[in-house]
């Protein structure tokens, strides 16, 4: 009998939990093997997308003086995720801010900082505003060209592909792990949860309050993808005094204060699901209750109070039924 797999690990500076339980068939490899195998993937992942390391291809890609620059499958594909992402959002969830979000301190990892107080950025914070999309909207101007194995941007416009990437990385995971009975792939908050045996155990997916640590919501999911987003992981203060974190108004290339500090979304892919929490953390309450509303979250004021939309209301049952890439 097949033991079940729980791993963790740090990987894209998160933590990273995969649960694999038993192959659908014989010739498999063992579940335990199965996620050492998909460890490799993440991090090979991580490492040839990085921001932050000048040998990645991403960082290649940013310093080519060229229009036109080959690419690799993987690259093209986090490419085409960032684009997918930021028509999906109307211009809010947009990967060509790296200017921007150098500019407000995020030039390196943040990986082993101990994050500051998100209740003492919020007692300074400025007006409350929603996010809006940049006129220039340069993303438009972003082309993957799958035939010629390229992507094509204007001379310096630089791309992150880090806005979606572990919502990529979790669904791409999760089709990897399909031929098993049950599986979590969470990739620092975005997560997609696949395989039959869901259909008759639905896997729990706990979220936590961003200001307390405190369990808020207990989901059941039968597939498909969730993600949580808040303001609490990556935030610091400038060197001006003055707090700054990683969701940015792209109107203003500076942190956005909407009214929100936490956000959870429902949906068919964990990419979707990350880019309806970031539409929702951008928006404020008025444009999450819309973002969210077809397949239903969680949104957390500035005041710590929680609101559940849609499928998530009050009296609604908590059993999530989302077939998609995760299944």
């Amino acid at each position: 009998m097949s033991v079940p797999c729980d791993m963790t690990f740090r990987s894209m500076g998160s933590d990273i939990r995969l649960i694999v339980e038993a192959p659908l068939l014989g010739r498999l490899p063992s579940p335990w093997e199965a996620a050492e195998a998909q460890r490799r993937y993440i991090e090979d992942f991580a490492m040839r997308l990085s921001r932050f390391r000048e040998e990645s291809e991403l960082c290649a890609l940013n310093a080519n003086p060229d229009e036109e620059v080959p690419a690799s499958i993987l690259l093209r594909t986090a490419v085409s995720a960032g684009l997918w992402a930021a028509q999906r959002s109307e211009g809010l969830v947009d990967p060509t801010l790296v200017d921007e979000i150098e500019s407000v301190g995020y030039e390196q990892s943040q990986e082993g900082r101990t994050p500051a107080s998100l209740a003492q950025a919020l007692q300074s914070a400025p007006p409350l505003a929603p996010a809006r999309p940049n006129p220039r909207a340069l993303w438009k101007q972003v082309e993957v060209n799958e035939e010629r194995g390229t992507v094509r941007r204007p001379v310096g416009v630089r791309i992150d592909t880090g806005g979606t990437g572990k919502g990529l990385a979790a669904d791409a995971v999760a089709y990897r792990l399909r031929g098993y009975t049950r599986f979590v792939v969470d990739c620092g908050g975005d997560i997609a949860v696949g395989g039959v045996g869901c259909q008759t155990q639905p896997l729990d997916v706990e979220v936590e309050h961003p200001l307390t640590g405190e369990p808020i919501q207990t989901l059941q999911l039968t597939g498909g993808g969730v993600a949580t987003s808040g303001l609490n992981v990556r935030i610091w203060k400038r060197e001006d005094g003055r707090f700054a974190h990683h969701l940015l108004d792209p109107a203003s290339g500076e942190p956005v204060w909407s009214g929100l500090i936490g956000a959870t979304a429902l949906a068919p892919s964990a990419l979707e699901a990350e880019t309806l929490t970031k539409i929702a953390l951008l928006s404020g309450p008025m444009g999450a209750r819309r973002a969210l509303a077809e397949y239903g979250g969680l949104i957390v004021r500035n005041d710590g109070e929680v609101e559940r939309i849609g499928v998530l209301r009050e009296g609604c049952p908590t059993s999530m039924h989302l077939s998609g890439s995760a299944a």
